[in-house]
């Protein structure tokens, strides 16, 4: 009998870039065959790796870890093994041990994480509404806070909205592109190709980046900084545009506030004075500043590069400024653009899974909002803001007052235990709180902690919607039914919230998202049917007919989101990074993203294409003149080492990095990274400092010894996480 397959399309798991993909799938069979680019807004039919290759984790082909398949709870407490129990059961003794802890300490002793990953949108709300409603906190946080919350929060205080207030398409046309911080290349790939066509149409491509990326191999200006001086670099900028009279001085006096105050705190940061802490001439940085400034279709795009800093979010309102000050926004093909990381990294923030606001960025602090929300839930809401997740270390291991401390940990789609900052001590935090719950698709390095292990769907096994970097929402459909045992997160959700007194029913996820939108003015518009009919919606989108179809820029005609509407120049000294290197520690060490793995590695690792492409234990970039200096080549295992804590990992020349410099992808588990980063922390946005941090590389010179302990460590990671025999299922 001949198999049919079916088609079905739906929305990349991995990057913010929000690709369309085509599936074939063999329902009979429950498998995915193939996939292949859809004719999406933002990639036009277009794939990268993990597009291509990126869903195989659903055939759980157990090769770095195996899919959690039934809920588990120790019975025997703390460092009894894991068990399996029915849902039933897992359920009741969840929200039994929440309700007592509660009872104990207040709510404010629960801790939720919410995943900007697979669950989507309406699982997202659910997160953020069991928390508050349910708890009775507003502690609940997700992993922008460890990338992009210095964009929300510095673009929120310049322009009042903390979005891409530029189109992924527009990109492509844009007259110059200030590139920061930001390598497209590895990061977005489909993004990237925007700025190669741009390139082609004639664009000018301003590079800023200590390393010398795919990007800045394509730019006009390489603006090569040393790591850490990104506003420095930023204000000198800014000087050179008002110093050479490049200003719009008509948008400036009609849109923008603060001008006259700002211009004299600038008077130390001329180029020719501050060029040698840069690293950069002075006269690039001013032929960079009039290239910038010479086309009213300038667009600045960052990434990481410059928020996780102890200055991230001055730095991004530092990006706004030059915005404001030459009138590139609020027009097609201008503007700034924070290219949002995981693929609903923006969703998850547009959700309220943030401890200062509701879903629609409606602050828990307004009497009126929370009002609205306390109606439309039936409960008292908290009105102080909440914990950020990055402070969750301090306030169980620093926190004296036992009463303050965090005693519980809901930590749902997130991996902590290998992405947070200093490892050491985030083990050290997770083993000494009461109760942690982890909703996960596989066992990860979080697992070995959890006292409760709830298993979810994953992408590919549920409906929902996610918002692309863009501010885009976009239908996410089930390609395949999940394995027996696993629930969609919002219905764990529910079923835990049932249980502990709050009753929680919903169908399916168009109740919820329906829910959400008439709370939330900015996405009230953006139905499933407008969605489904338009192929996507890009917020804010405030009607229901389809007469409104979303946003495709933000602050038209130079009308911000602020109280006044106008934009607000904000300026701040440059302050070095928080760790210098020194004699002990000499090299500079910074994470970076790999093109082909993603995240924790939980999901490409366990794809047989995408493994094949590096395995443990990482890499570490350096310049072939510190590799010559320590006697090692490439492929040699060397040992790095920092205040924190050490990895081994391998040597890898590249004339792409400085000397001095050193730089790691974070997602390996014997080469992690974050066994190394900092944990100084910006002052506003609480987002930790990985870009630098001191560390130094130590030759190792029994190299068989140092392999066999590799595998023998990667065999033990590997047996904690349920594998006897790496690929067994392949």
């Amino acid at each position: 009998m001949q198999t049919t397959y079916d088609k079905v399309v739906s929305v990349c798991s991995y990057c913010g870039s929000g690709c369309q993909i085509e599936f074939t799938v063999d329902k009979k069979a429950n498998r995915i065959i193939s996939a292949k680019g859809a004719p999406g807004r933002t990639n036009e039919g277009r794939l990268c790796l993990k597009g291509f290759y990126g869903w195989d984790y659903l055939n759980d082909p157990q090769i770095l870890t195996r899919r959690i398949t039934s809920p588990m709870i120790r019975k025997g407490g703390k460092g009894s093994p894991l068990e399996p129990v029915s849902w039933d059961e897992a359920i009741a003794y969840a929200a039994e041990r929440l309700k007592a802890i509660i009872k104990e300490y207040g709510p404010d002793s629960v801790m939720g994480a919410g995943s900007a990953r697979g669950p989507g949108n309406e699982a997202g709300y659910i997160t953020q509404k069991f928390m508050r409603a349910v708890v009775g906190t507003n502690n609940v946080d997700h992993c922008a806070r460890i990338c992009h919350a210095a964009s929300v929060a510095g673009l929120k205080q310049s322009i009042g909205e903390g979005a891409m207030s530029v189109s992924v398409p527009e990109i492509e046309d844009a007259e110059v592109i200030f590139n920061i911080g930001y390598n497209g290349a590895t990061s977005h790939p489909i993004v990237a190709r925007r700025i190669i066509k741009a390139k082609a149409k004639g664009a000018k491509i301003i590079c800023a980046d200590p390393q010398i990326s795919e990007t800045a191999r394509i730019a006009d200006i390489h603006l090569q900084q040393k790591g850490g001086t990104n506003l420095l670099l930023l204000n000198a900028l800014a000087y050179t545009i008002i110093d050479e009279h490049l200003t719009d001085d008509e948008f400036i006096k009609a849109h923008v506030n603060g001008y006259e105050e700002f211009v004299p705190k600038l008077a130390k940061y001329a180029p020719e004075a501050v060029a040698a802490e840069i690293g950069v001439s002075a006269l690039a940085i001013r032929e960079a500043a009039r290239l910038y400034a010479s086309s009213k279709h300038s667009v600045i795009l960052w990434g990481m590069g410059i928020t996780q800093f102890s200055q991230g979010v001055d730095s991004v309102a530092a990006c706004s400024n030059l915005a404001l000050l030459t009138g590139n926004y609020g027009h097609y093909a201008t503007g700034v653009g924070p290219v949002r990381g995981q693929n609903n990294v923006q969703g998850t923030c547009d959700m309220g899974i943030l401890p200062d606001v509701y879903p629609g960025y409606q602050s828990v602090t307004d009497d009126a909002m929370r009002e609205k929300f306390e109606k439309a839930w039936g409960v008292s809401l908290p009105s102080e803001v909440g914990l950020k997740l990055t402070q969750v270390p301090d306030r169980v291991l620093g926190e004296p007052d036992i009463k303050k401390r965090i005693h519980a940990y809901y930590i749902i789609g997130e991996d902590p235990a290998q992405s947070d900052p200093n490892l050491e001590e985030i083990r050290e935090t997770l083993k000494q709180i009461d109760l942690v719950i982890v909703q996960d698709i596989f066992m990860n390095r979080t697992s070995e902690y959890a006292d409760v292990l709830l298993p979810a769907t994953a992408w590919g096994e549920h409906d929902a919607i996610y918002t692309c970097c863009d501010r885009g929402f976009q239908r996410v459909r089930k390609v395949i039914e999940p394995p027996e045992g696993v629930k969609p997160d919002w219905e764990i959700q529910s079923l835990l919230a049932t249980a502990m007194g709050y009753p929680m029913h919903y169908h399916n996820t168009k109740e919820i998202w329906d829910e959400m939108r008439k709370l939330s003015p900015k996405f009230t518009g953006a139905t499933y049917e407008k969605i489904d009919a338009l192929g996507g919606v890009q917020w804010p989108c405030y009607d229901e007919s389809m007469d409104d179809k979303g946003t495709v820029f933000l602050h038209e005609g130079g009308h911000f989101a602020t109280p006044d509407g106008r934009g607000n120049l904000i300026f701040t000294d440059y302050e070095p990074v928080k760790e210098e290197v020194d004699e002990e520690y000499p090299m500079s060490f910074c994470t970076v993203r790999e093109v082909g793995h993603y995240s924790a590695r939980t999901m490409t690792g366990n794809c047989r294409m995408l493994a094949k492409l590096e395995d443990e234990p990482g890499w570490v970039a350096m310049n072939p003149e510190d590799c010559e200096n320590l006697g090692v080549v490439q492929g040699d295992l060397v040992r790095v080492r920092s205040r924190r804590g050490s990895l081994i990992t391998r040597c890898l020349p590249t004339e792409r990095v400085k000397p001095g410099s050193t730089y790691m992808t974070y997602q390996w588990w014997i080469g992690a990274c974050n066994e190394l980063t900092n944990t100084a922390l910006d002052p506003k946005s609480k987002t930790p400092e990985y870009k630098y941090c001191a560390c130094r590389v130590e030759k190792l010179d029994d190299q068989a010894e140092a392999e066999a302990y590799v595998q023998s460590q990667y065999a033990l990671i590997r047996a904690k996480m349920g594998i006897e025999k790496a690929g067994a299922n392949a």
